[in-house]
């Protein structure tokens, strides 16, 4: 579909600035749930924490996390706006 739209400049600013926003939060996401996994990874060699992981997974909206040879592996799922809330 092809089209036009023509808005303010002001507005046209404002939605710069929220993808820049947006883009920047996505980078710190994915960088904690590395740091997470990490963690989850350390804990594994320590803890029997399987039980707990599939309780999570359970109840979990948002992401699942899963044992992989001894590392931890979060899957991130998309986000609606509506569960932001």
């Amino acid at each position: 579909m092809t089209g036009s739209v023509t808005i303010s400049l002001e507005d046209y600013e404002e939605l710069k600035s929220k993808n820049s926003n947006s883009i920047e939060l996505k980078n710190k996401v994915l960088k904690a749930s590395k740091e997470i996994e990490i963690f989850l990874s350390f804990l594994c060699t320590r803890e029997n924490i399987d039980d707990h992981i599939k309780e999570f997974n359970s109840y979990s909206k948002t992401c699942k996390i899963h044992i992989l040879d001894g590392k931890a592996k979060i899957e991130l799922n998309q986000i609606n706006e509506d569960e932001n809330s």
